[in-house]
């Protein structure tokens, strides 16, 4: 693990370098822009080209789509244990953005007149959802519980093929999709899928808006369509920053590190700002301990190198100012009970914050109730994680007698006047005959 020292001259710059490194996606801009403008040309013939080329399945326009048989039959495949713990997950996921529904309203302003917000959801939305080298069964639920919540009416899903499960994609992932009320679902990776929700094909309708995490792939996919079709935020590829202090398990630290990343494309971060270096000592060696016992060993330890830096901090506000610098996806507080609050309303840039000791990052991956649909890269210094407001409309309302009308007249001619734009202040003067 790369190590940097907060308090040495020239920290900041050498951080922000390792952090714009490991960040550079420009070598895939341009293959995602010729799929793009394959998808854009030639609809479905080009996803089924792209569909055999990147996943090894062969499709038609037809099969695209999976059969609602199959999603009904892969339920039927799902255990016991299973099926509790998605609709376990499902009710804290829901319930949780149950609180965060906003309230249409009106009110009076300084002229009398009315004044207002109506929300309403989205019509048409596309959701992502990976499935590669670890399907994301767990991203099923934390994007369509918040789309079920704001009432979209519309709901299109796609995630990528399995050539074992016959083109379609995992049962497990079939069975979540069920279990979530979904029915429109295509066998569909990467920015090709980002593609066809974009632009539309013969088979697959265009989208409003497309949500979910994704690869480097997706993420510029989706970059690149934005303004086309609305998005949601820059989900992906996977990243932690833990702060610890001298209260800290190493032991428990090493095993959320390799957590993150485990999560298979190779690009994920992991940061650790830790009191001392021998306690980075401790965690590495704890590290190496368990490697061994993980599946994904090999991609782990390529994370490790290539997307790993400890950084030694001092003090806890040296931490902090480096955990505001790296803008991470998920920030875990690994520190003194006492000090979490405080530390809490330091940080202003991470996309969830993981309190004390008790609290790994895969609470908030699987169960918690918080959307793990966060924004990576140093985005969360703009974006916030997905919640129910990012599939929903916002429209302002206004209503104005002649006598309202009256009253707003002088402010309006005034800024008329200012902005040389007399034909705005003519469109409220010859209403009331001046």
């Amino acid at each position: 693990m790369r190590t940097l020292n907060a308090s040495a001259r020239g920290f900041e710059k050498r951080l922000l370098s390792f952090i714009e490194t490991v960040n550079d996606l420009s070598d895939v801009a341009g293959p995602v822009s010729d799929v793009l403008s394959a998808i854009k040309d030639r609809g479905d013939a080009a996803l089924i080209e792209f569909t055999e080329r990147f996943d090894g399945v062969t499709h038609t326009p037809k099969t695209l789509r999976v059969p609602e048989k199959a999603l009904k039959n892969a339920l039927s495949l799902l255990g016991r244990d299973q099926k509790r713990a998605f609709k376990a997950a499902i009710a804290s996921v829901a319930e949780f953005h149950k609180q965060t529904l906003p309230k249409s309203w009106k009110s009076k302003n300084g002229h009398g007149a009315t004044v207002g917000e109506r929300f309403y959801p989205i019509n048409r939305v596309g959701l992502y959802v990976p499935g590669g080298q670890v399907p994301l069964v767990s991203t099923v639920i934390m994007t369509i519980a918040l789309a079920k919540t704001a009432g979209v009416p519309a709901i299109a899903v796609a995630t990528p093929p399995s050539a074992a499960n016959g083109g379609l994609a995992s049962s497990t992932m079939l069975a979540a999709l069920n279990l979530c009320g979904i029915e429109e679902v295509y066998a569909l990776g990467g920015a090709q899928a980002i593609g066809a929700f974009g632009y539309g094909t013969q088979s697959i309708p265009a989208v409003d808006k497309v949500f979910g995490p994704g690869n480097a792939f997706v993420n510029e996919a989706k970059r690149q369509l934005f303004g086309r079709v609305g998005i949601d935020l820059q989900p992906g590829p996977s990243e932690v920053m833990i702060i610890a202090d001298e209260t800290a398990n190493p032991v428990f630290v090493a095993a959320d590190l390799l957590a993150q990343a485990e999560h298979g494309t190779g690009k994920e971060k992991v940061f650790l700002a830790v009191p001392s270096q021998e306690f980075l000592d401790q965690v590495q060696q704890s590290i190496q301990d368990q490697l061994p016992t993980c599946n994904h060993a090999d991609a782990i330890a390529k994370v490790l190198k290539i997307g790993a830096l400890g950084i030694i901090t001092p003090t806890l506000e040296h931490a902090v100012k480096a955990a505001n610098m790296v803008a991470p996806e998920h920030l875990e507080l690994q520190v003194e009970a006492k000090l979490i609050e405080s530390l809490t309303k330091k940080i202003t840039t991470a996309g969830a914050i993981l309190q004390g000791h008790w609290t790994p990052t895969v609470l908030g991956d699987f169960t918690a109730g918080p959307s793990h649909t966060l924004p990576t890269g140093r985005t969360s210094r703009f974006f916030s994680g997905l919640q129910v407001t990012d599939f929903m409309r916002r429209s302002s309302i206004v209503k104005y007698s002649r006598s309202q009308l009256e009253k707003a007249q002088e402010t309006v001619s005034l800024f008329s006047e200012l902005e040389q734009l007399d034909a705005h202040g003519n469109s409220l003067n010859i209403r009331l005959g001046n």
